[in-house]
């Protein structure tokens, strides 16, 4: 699918999903979620850099010492964030609307840098992660949290046979991982399977540059 087409789809399936994605998403992946910021490993005053924060379900977990941005291709869901950040009285948070295959920030700009259910939500994953890699410092820690592609056989049949259905729903649900990392250069140095069924995998890089 072209990649312009693919992005006006997210686009709509996530301004349709606002409402109702605190519903919907909140308490199914919530340990997983956890998992992503424990595994960031934050020091007081690390700059942190998160991905895809849609309605800012993270936000709870992240140390007040931190120093976080947060960027969304979602207008709508960025409102529902910005609001959270004010009911938790996190005033330095900064959050903008961003396209993450073009992202506004320096080369070397954050320690670190999260995805939580984002990476397959994009239309163009390897240039959302190769942007990252770009903002985040040599040897800062890279953690994406996502649904990937099973490496079994009829599962994995599955995955490829709703594709597009799931395409148009906003996310990709025959990603795989490996090939995708290789291509980005990046070397898990942690793969955890969380939440419900062990279906999605939390993994950490070190970015190595």
């Amino acid at each position: 699918m072209d990649v312009a087409l693919e992005k006006r789809q997210v686009e709509r399936a996530y301004e349709l999903l606002a409402p109702v994605y605190d519903f919907i998403f909140d308490w199914i992946f919530a340990p997983g979620r956890q998992a992503a910021i424990l595994h960031l490993g934050l020091r007081p005053n690390d700059t942190v850099l998160e991905v895809g924060i849609g309605t800012g379900l993270n936000l709870p977990l992240y140390p007040p010492s931190c120093r976080l941005t947060g960027i969304d291709l979602s207008g709508e869901m960025l409102d529902k964030a910005v609001e959270r950040a004010q009911k938790l009285a996190m005033p330095g948070v900064v959050l903008k609307v961003m396209d993450a295959t073009s992202m506004d920030f320096a080369e070397n700009e954050f320690d670190k840098a999260l995805a939580t259910y984002t990476i397959s939500a994009v239309p163009d994953p390897v240039a959302v992660l190769r942007e990252m890699r770009r903002v985040v410092k040599p040897g800062g820690s890279i953690v994406i949290l996502n649904h990937f592609r099973s490496e079994r056989k009829l599962p994995g049949h599955l995955e490829d046979l709703v594709a597009p259905v799931c395409t148009r729903l906003g996310w990709k649900s025959n990603l795989p991982m490996t090939p995708l990392l290789n291509e980005v250069g990046l070397t898990p140095e942690l793969i955890v399977k969380v939440n419900m069924f062990n279906g999605w995998r939390l993994v950490k890089c070190v970015n190595r540059k």
